[in-house]
């Protein structure tokens, strides 16, 4: 998948605990799991509010997007 979860680094960053965040932003230690994993597909952009006012950061400093090869290949059309 394209978009990458930095969830990880930004938590260390701000040297936030999993269970500090997940209790802050009301989801389970297991959700939070999953998501710094990248073991979900999708996540609400209220989960992602939730987050990023905590962590005192932007979407994009937890989000990162990198393009398969696929999809570049399509890109560069004609």
């Amino acid at each position: 998948m394209p978009i990458i979860i930095r969830l990880d680094v930004m938590m260390a960053k701000r040297k936030v605990r999993s269970n500090e965040l997940a209790r802050a932003i009301g989801i389970t230690q297991a959700n939070l799991s999953l998501l710094k994993s990248d073991k979900v597909k999708g996540v609400r952009f209220s989960t992602l509010e939730a987050i990023c006012t905590y962590l005192d950061c932007q979407p994009g400093d937890i989000l990162d997007y990198q393009p398969d090869e696929e999809e570049t290949g399509l890109r560069q059309v004609g």
